[in-house]
């Protein structure tokens, strides 16, 4: 079973309150909320109800107010970033695929 500091380790352990996770990103609590809505981050909820946020989901969130500071509409910035998300696991899979052929082959 994974101790409390190995989870604080892991980039998708929701250890960050949404206070914290607004001041992190320097983005508003309602910001959060309106990302949550629009299905970009969905926090865990504590046993409590409140909002819990990874790391991982803070840096969506960050990367969503940057494009909306920007000047993209908070709709269009989450399917950027879904698409960006997306982008990136595919190239990491591919590089994966590669190096698996590589070592196959040799």
């Amino acid at each position: 079973m994974a101790q409390p500091d190995d989870m604080f380790g892991d980039e998708d352990y929701p250890a960050y309150t949404m206070g914290r996770a607004a001041e992190i990103t320097g983005a508003t609590q309602d910001f959060l909320r309106r990302l949550g809505e629009a299905k970009l981050i969905a926090p865990l909820r504590s046993a409590g109800g409140h909002r819990r946020y990874s790391r991982y989901q803070l840096r969506l969130a960050a990367r969503a107010r940057e494009l909306v500071d920007g000047g993209t509409p908070l709709e269009a910035a989450c399917r950027i970033i879904i698409l960006e998300d997306q982008l990136e696991e595919a190239l990491r899979e591919n590089e994966n695929y590669k190096r698996q052929q590589q070592t196959g082959s040799s």
